[in-house]
């Protein structure tokens, strides 16, 4: 890649992928919801609605336009930036790990009585997009980012530190329903220890 130009100038071949993975899965729920859902989505393992795949089914699925467009928003925007940096292998790697992290405390959290219903489904791509979120900022902790809503800029370090305290806080209190915030704290944290495990290794830029 030429740093000169801009990271966008052309989509990576992960994201790409991961992009139309996920429009497909939506388009199928939209015509068959019942089935995509009981078949897809995560559901604890005692349920009779689990299947094996589902900790990797779920983080192609969502749960309404505005759900899915803000997700692959947020992945085009810090996915390709990370993914043309640290290279297709290992982003497509980190990935997976932070979406099945997320799946792993979530269900964690469910076993422990934490999460009220182990009949919900969880579905949505935000686990592992925390994680991407957590990479950018430690890649680039003083870029600048504002929110769209509401407008406040913040250096990269600090905005993950701001997702964080309010997932925990949301997470903690049950102020927001329905959606999962340790899913979500889980994605970051497997994404931060596995940056810094190839950080510590020294092979974060060998994009073999």
């Amino acid at each position: 890649m030429n740093y000169y130009e801009s990271p966008y100038s052309s989509i990576p071949t992960v994201i790409k992928n991961i992009l139309i993975i996920n429009i497909i899965m939506f388009i199928a729920t939209l015509v068959n919801q019942n089935f995509m859902i009981s078949t897809f989505a995560l559901f604890y393992p005692t349920t009779p609605w689990f299947h094996w795949w589902q900790p990797i089914t779920y983080m192609f699925m969502h749960g309404g336009f505005w759900h899915i467009f803000f997700n692959m928003y947020t992945l085009f925007c810090f996915g390709c930036i990370v993914e043309n940096i640290i290279g297709s292998k290992k982003f497509l790697i980190f990935y997976f790990v932070c979406g099945l992290g997320a799946a792993a405390l979530h269900l964690a959290l469910q076993s422990m009585g934490s999460i009220n219903s182990q009949m919900i489904p969880t579905v949505g791509a935000s686990g592992a997009i925390y994680g991407v979120i957590i990479a950018y900022a430690m890649l680039f902790p003083e870029a600048k980012l504002t929110l769209l809503f509401p407008p406040i800029t913040l250096s990269a370090k600090w905005m993950a530190v701001a997702f964080i305290a309010i997932e925990l806080f949301t997470g903690v209190t049950g102020t927001v329903e329905g959606v999962a915030h340790f899913a979500h704290l889980g994605g970051m944290l497997f994404g931060w220890l596995l940056i810094l495990y190839w950080k510590k290794k020294g092979t974060l830029f060998n994009r073999n």
